[in-house]
């Protein structure tokens, strides 16, 4: 309702301008203060008063004069406060947000008919998916859902770099080496077997005398050469690894969970010719320069050449780039793609360079994200040089369980749990508190992922949020033991809804749509996160000061639809985060 709410608000304001003579193409408006009963206000009247020649609080009186509530949708009153118009919400308002918070898919908006196509993660496949860069999957993943719940055509995309250098060396490493030669995997599973050839490989260029390592050199440019020729047994060769690593890789990402429908292989751009024709199209353009033994581009406004072939005649990861990004807007009508904050040039380059191609670049978003950092000494690890999604996930899942345990004597649901519901929890709890800690923050903001701040039941959480889903949960559960029917919003009127703890919940629930189409406009999941705590604390104050199953009947029937429309925003605002909600915790 909210949505529909300011789209009638901003059309009447608009006609209350146009009809004293003044500009319409900044309506100020803006969401109040709490402790400001209205649901919209406005500003404009400060951007009026010079047009106008009188104070800002007579301006916005006059337009206030000129706005008939009658005409304006869901508005109960316009009252003004100083400067400013505020629209208050009528008893429709709050019964078409109970109505439609009713059912299951609140929050999912209609169908733009536009396709996007979301590339994240897209980690090189050397071996396990390190916690540094699991900000790229989590953001990736929820950015997805976001516009996916937005009315987008979603497609979920990693681009796989299966022709560089580290492929040929792993590829070298794998055939050069015998598994005696390793140290036992550190898991029983594909990433880590591997993996360490990788490491041995890159051990031996590093110590290995000279006349050794210019023969593993001269096998391992054979590598990289047969793959810009096209050559299928190389193909096949480097094909095997890769394929194996990314079999491991993809069962960590799916813990998370981040799921993809399709791997797009670096290799597919060379094979089908596509590479090639970017290189002769690059070498026409003006900008083409030969110098110190490579083709590259002299771009306007960035410092650094782009370079895309080198004197052997192999091409860059940015020149496949080109071609992969010309093939997404051949089938996509946007390309949204998550990059780590160290690839801020590769993102100028890559625009740069589509713009002297001819591309309309608008359909190209870059999310940028800074890398999440572990406090020194909270987690170990066998190896000693970094700590592994698996590991984190491991501690998470651990951790979460004894914080569930030393609960259970305060959950919703006061039996019934065993080990299998405590476990389930434990995942639940565990892994959703990561992917929140991390999606909750603005993605260039660095972050310090904190166990005590992330497992926090009480505060600003994804156990927080968790929690008010599985006491809504409990509530609907306990009417329903009670033989009373729970509505779903259909026929049920607000008019039994009150009390300021109700109106503010049901404020928050009827904002929900426009908090997914504004973050799917901005790519901004943190936005979720933030309203996710935001409901949080609504229903908690509804929850202490509203009795539901003990209420008067009528009252009872109203508060139990405004429990089902909390939980299912809450429910699926926590889905789009690719959060899970537990029904009990």
């Amino acid at each position: 309702m909210y949505r529909a709410m300011r789209e009638a608000v901003a059309g009447a304001l608009e006609s209350a301008l146009a009809a004293e003579g003044y500009p319409t193409d900044d309506l100020g408006l803006e969401e109040p203060p709490d402790d400001v009963d209205a649901v919209l206000a406005s500003s404009v009247a400060f951007r009026l008063a010079s047009d106008a020649g009188d104070p800002p609080p007579q301006v916005a009186m006059a337009l206030a004069n000129r706005l008939s509530t009658s005409d304006i949708e869901y508005v109960s009153t316009v009252e003004t406060q100083g400067p400013y118009l505020n629209f208050l919400p009528s008893e429709r308002y709050f019964t078409e947000t109970l109505r439609a918070a009713g059912d299951a898919d609140y929050g999912t908006l209609e169908s733009r008919e536009r396709s996007v196509v979301v590339e994240h993660t897209s980690a090189n496949p050397t071996g396990p998916v390190h916690v540094g860069r699991a900000r790229n999957p989590i953001i990736g993943d929820a950015l997805a859902r976001i516009l996916d719940a937005a009315g987008y055509d979603v497609s979920v995309h990693y681009y796989v770099n299966d022709a560089g250098r580290q492929m040929a060396v792993f590829t070298w490493a794998y055939e050069r080496f015998d598994e005696s030669d390793l140290p036992d995997p550190e898991r029983e599973k594909s990433d880590y077997d591997l993996v360490r050839y990788y490491r041995k490989g890159n051990e031996f260029l590093e110590s290995a005398d000279a006349d050794a390592v210019e023969a593993a050199e001269a096998e391992i440019q054979a590598i990289m050469q047969g793959l810009e020729a096209g050559d299928e047994q190389t193909y096949e060769r480097v094909r095997e690894v890769v394929d194996t690593v990314l079999e491991g890789m993809r069962e960590s990402l799916a813990r998370l969970p981040a799921d993809f429908d399709r791997f797009v292989k670096e290799t597919e751009f060379i094979r089908d010719g596509s590479t090639q024709a970017m290189v002769e199209r690059l070498k026409a353009l003006d900008a083409a320069v030969y110098d110190e033994d490579a083709w590259q581009l002299d771009l306007p406004d960035i410092d650094k050449n782009f370079v895309f072939l080198r004197s052997d005649g192999t091409s860059l990861y940015s020149t496949r780039d080109l071609a992969h990004h010309e093939w997404k807007f051949d089938h996509f009508d946007r390309a949204v793609t998550v990059l780590g904050e160290d690839h801020g040039l590769q993102v100028r380059q890559i625009e740069s360079v589509l713009d002297l191609l001819g591309h309309d670049t608008d359909r190209l978003d870059q999310v940028l994200y800074s890398y999440v950092n572990l406090p020194e000494g909270k987690m170990s690890t066998r190896r000693g040089t970094g700590i592994d999604l698996d590991d984190l996930l491991d501690e998470a899942v651990v951790r979460a369980r004894e914080e569930v345990e030393r609960r259970l004597g305060e959950r919703v649901r006061g039996d019934g749990l065993d080990d299998a519901d405590v476990d389930r929890i434990a995942r639940q709890v565990g892994i959703g508190a990561v992917r929140y800690d991390i999606v909750a923050k603005q993605p260039a903001k660095a972050i310090t992922f904190e166990w005590e701040r992330a497992l926090d039941f009480e505060a600003q959480s994804a156990p927080y949020v968790q929690y008010v889903h599985a006491r809504a949960c409990g509530i609907l559960d306990e009417a329903a033991a009670a033989g009373y029917a729970v509505p779903a919003g259909n026929g049920v009127k607000a008019t039994h809804l009150d009390t300021a703890a109700e109106q503010d919940l049901l404020r928050d629930v009827a904002r929900y749509p426009r908090i997914v189409e504004e973050a799917a406009a901005d790519l901004e999941p943190h936005r979720i996160a933030t309203f996710t705590r935001e409901v949080a604390e609504s229903f908690n104050a509804f929850y202490r000061e509203c009795p539901v199953i003990d209420a008067a009947p009528a009252v009872r029937e109203s508060r139990l639809a405004l429990v089902v429309a909390a939980r299912n925003t809450v429910a699926n605002a926590l889905e789009v985060l690719g959060i899970e909600a537990p029904d009990s915790m």
